[in-house]
């Protein structure tokens, strides 16, 4: 049994054909591996696919150009010349096609690559007498019977590219990651761009003849796709795709042989294999992790309600049985939570009761100042008093900055609720040094004016002046401003919205 085994893994390594695809197959992952990481980084795996179907067309006339001519059969370099002219001929079109017309990159490499994949094919097909070209090969390839031509074309061009990222791995990390600011600190990223997708076309037209569409494909997005879901670094990730590639070429060559079936097909089925296990398995994004996060994760939703609850029983705190009467979850969720809040600071236990801590209380505010700002527009737009806390409990947890300062913005900045209870203030209207609008301002803070815009030039205010924020008017909401001079000047909403102030005093109660 275990001289079977042994000689399982052995006996291929002994025959010459097995020998030269491992070297083949191992160029190609490994170059493939290293592009592919920029590939993918980049978003251009499409043009990969792209670029291989293309090389048909070039290879036809390579082939075809070395037949009329010189009445010999192409060999490898002259087709792959053809196939560099072919993928130059399909980048320069998908970018005429995109730069002069609506249509985006992703459909102009749709169009074009099938246009001249389509030209290949019916070139084949008319000079065929001529092109002995099998297109099944082409596509599917014969990792098996790679020719000694096709290994010195592979290792060159693998040597080419492989140098050209070295040489210039910073400017492919920068241009790949920010173009905006390589853009702007003087890099030729148009350039670099141009750089990337010769060497694209390079990779995949010295390995098509060798391995297949299908496999330099996949040797170009998987392995590098799998090594993005374990590292967050690039050159790690261009190892990883590259060892990922690797160990694709020799599982499926080994599997080819133990199946007796397709040497391309059980190379990729071995690398696809690898990227489901790393998919379900890694440490930070695979899908166990992500599983294992959100078991451990207590729903924001939960966390605010206690949060309200307890800044609601005042500085005494609540005790977890009392918070459970509140609170719509079961006793396991709930002391997970309380576990969870106190850990991240924002609850502390004092004498068996849980109270909120200065961030917790800060977290409190903002929920609450949500929760009692819908209120008040859901009781404007005629919902009845009765009805609008348990709407507003559903709706409070919608309060990102934005949406919370517009609906603070239409209401009027309102005082307090249809209850009568005040609303909290923002907490950016509360921090002494900053600077807003005085419309955010709360009764009792001063605060000198910074600037003034139309409509609130007219109305006696000059920048520099001190102001106290008095009462809001009961009728209409106005607000009264109190100067050193004993003038009181009373402002709009509009008027309000229109002067920023530097915070200089707030009310020791706020």
């Amino acid at each position: 049994m275990i001289e079977t085994m042994i000689h399982a893994f052995v006996g291929p390594l002994t025959e010459t054909f097995f020998q030269k695809a491992l070297i083949g197959g191992g160029i190609a992952a490994v170059v493939c591996g290293v592009v592919g990481c920029l590939v993918i980084l980049r978003g251009m795996a499409f043009l990969g696919d792209a670029l291989s179907h293309a090389m048909i067309a070039g290879v036809a006339g390579g082939y075809l150009f070395m037949k009329l001519v010189f009445t010999v059969e192409a060999h490898a370099p002259s087709m792959l010349v053809g196939s560099l002219l072919a993928a130059i001929i399909t980048v320069s079109s998908i970018s005429f096609v995109s730069r002069v017309s609506r249509i985006k990159d992703d459909t102009a490499i749709g169009i074009m690559y099938t246009g001249v994949f389509a030209a290949g094919v019916v070139l084949v097909s008319v000079f065929r007498n001529y092109i002995h070209i099998d297109l099944v090969h082409f596509i599917m390839g014969d990792v098996l019977g790679v020719a000694d031509a096709d290994l010195w074309v592979a290792a060159l061009a693998a040597a080419a590219v492989l140098s050209v990222i070295v040489l210039f791995f910073r400017y492919f990390q920068l241009t790949s990651f920010d173009p905006i600011m390589a853009a702007s600190i003087g890099m030729p990223v148009v350039l670099i761009d141009y750089a990337l997708t010769t060497c694209v076309s390079l990779v995949v037209v010295s390995a098509v003849s060798m391995v297949g569409v299908i496999l330099v494909v996949g040797l170009l997005i998987t392995p590098a796709a799998t090594a993005y879901l374990l590292c967050d670094r690039l050159d790690r990730m261009m190892f990883l795709s590259a060892l990922f590639g690797v160990t694709s070429v020799i599982g499926g060559l080994y599997l080819c042989i133990w199946l007796d079936s397709s040497g391309g097909g059980a190379i990729m089925l071995f690398c696809t294999f690898q990227f489901i296990v790393v998919l379900f398995v890694a440490p930070r994004y695979g899908l166990l992790a992500n599983w294992m996060r959100r078991r451990r994760m207590v729903p924001q939703q939960l966390v605010e309600d206690v949060l309200t609850c307890v800044l609601r029983a005042g500085p005494r705190g609540m005790s977890r049985s009392s918070i459970a009467l509140h609170v719509n979850a079961s006793s396991e969720r709930l002391a997970k939570a309380l576990r969870s809040m106190t850990r991240e600071g924002l609850l502390e236990q004092t004498d068996g009761d849980f109270v909120l801590t200065q961030q917790g209380r800060q977290e409190a505010n903002r929920v609450l100042r949500a929760h009692r700002l819908w209120e008040t527009y859901l009781r404007q737009v005629g919902l009845a008093v009765t009805e609008v806390h348990r709407k507003a409990h559903e709706l409070e947890h919608v309060h990102d900055k934005e949406s919370v300062a517009y609906l603070d913005d239409i209401l009027g900045h309102p005082v307090r609720d249809p209850h009568g209870t005040e609303i909290p203030r923002d907490q950016n209207s509360c921090i002494p040094g900053n600077v807003c609008s005085i419309s955010l301002l709360g009764e009792g803070t001063s605060a000198t004016i910074e600037f003034l815009r139309s409509p609130a030039r007219e109305i006696g205010l000059e920048t520099g002046d001190v102001i106290r924020v008095g009462s809001r008017e009961e009728v209409d909401g106005a607000w009264q401003l109190h100067l050193p001079d004993g003038r009181r000047i009373r402002l709009d909403h509009e008027q309000a919205d229109a002067i920023d102030a530097r915070i200089v005093t707030v009310p020791e109660n706020v």
